[in-house]
């Protein structure tokens, strides 16, 4: 086994350990992609703190890591933290057949290990940045499964989705993406309603409404046109962001007095569901 192909291996066991799931299929496909591929020529520069780290070659094994690695440093993204996907996959546990939205695609890559999780379901990805989703549309070439859209996802209509994978902060997630939902689907989301409140969250569709689950600490760029909350909002602290376990819309139910944020066309209730 050559050094690449070993740190690739030990890095896909490391991501499957992470992930939380007794489903094979997980380390598999971290195991198959290659991270590489969706991260142009290398040598590449890794994000380290508040600095930034080149690797000394253009060896795939640097990158095999639980790195961020920049992909545009003048608009601050990246390639995200494979740790946290890992996680974020173990949650949402992709099936196959599935029918998934990505919104946020980057170059591809989560992207990718998606397509290969919910195969022959579809994977319909969205991204604003004009560059980086010319990059994700040639990277993907490959997965028949996968359609890239260049556009925003905010204003898009979204097909209907088992899951919906977003990687873009946002105040609250737009009503039009709790309704793309299919019943029993998921939504995981970076949830960002104020500066020191960023977490994490799984939505499931269920037959009562819109359980939600705020379950770690997350950390994404904004995303446009669902980033800033209207000055009418109830914004929570992140006590009371955690303490979230059901979403609602507005036009289906009035905030009531378990409401521990109110923004936009939804608000967030400290009871469940049931």
């Amino acid at each position: 086994m050559t050094g690449t192909a070993e740190a690739r291996e030990f890095y896909a066991r490391l991501m499957a350990a992470h992930a939380g799931s007794a489903d094979p299929r997980l380390g598999e496909a971290f195991a198959t992609v290659p991270r590489e591929a969706f991260l142009g020529p290398g040598p590449w520069t890794i994000i380290a703190g508040d600095g930034r780290v080149k690797t000394p070659s253009a060896d795939p094994a640097h990158i095999y890591q639980n790195v961020l690695v920049t992909l545009d440093a003048d608009k601050g993204i990246n390639n995200g933290e494979p740790c946290l996907h890992a996680m974020w996959f173990g949650r949402i546990a992709p099936r196959p057949g599935e029918a998934v939205t990505h919104i946020g695609a980057g170059t591809g890559y989560y992207t990718a290990l998606l397509a290969k999780l919910v195969a022959p379901g579809p994977v319909t990805a969205f991204e604003l940045d004009a560059a980086l989703a010319a990059s994700a549309e040639q990277n993907l070439t490959a997965y028949e499964n996968v359609a890239v859209i260049h556009g925003n996802a905010v204003t898009s209509p979204l097909p209907a989705s088992d899951i919906i994978y977003v990687n873009a902060g946002v105040a609250a997630p737009p009503a039009a993406w709790l309704k793309a939902l299919k019943p029993g689907g998921r939504m995981v989301f970076p949830w960002r309603p104020a500066e020191r409140v960023a977490l994490a969250v799984l939505v499931t569709s269920t037959e009562f409404g819109f359980a939600c689950q705020p379950f770690m600490g997350s950390w994404f760029i904004p995303c446009v046109g669902a980033s800033t909350p209207d000055p009418s909002a109830k914004i929570p602290d992140r006590e009371k962001a955690a303490r979230s376990r059901s979403i609602w819309l507005i036009s289906d139910k009035a905030p009531d007095r378990t409401a521990t944020a109110i923004i936009g066309e939804v608000w967030f209730s400290s009871h469940g569901v049931g």
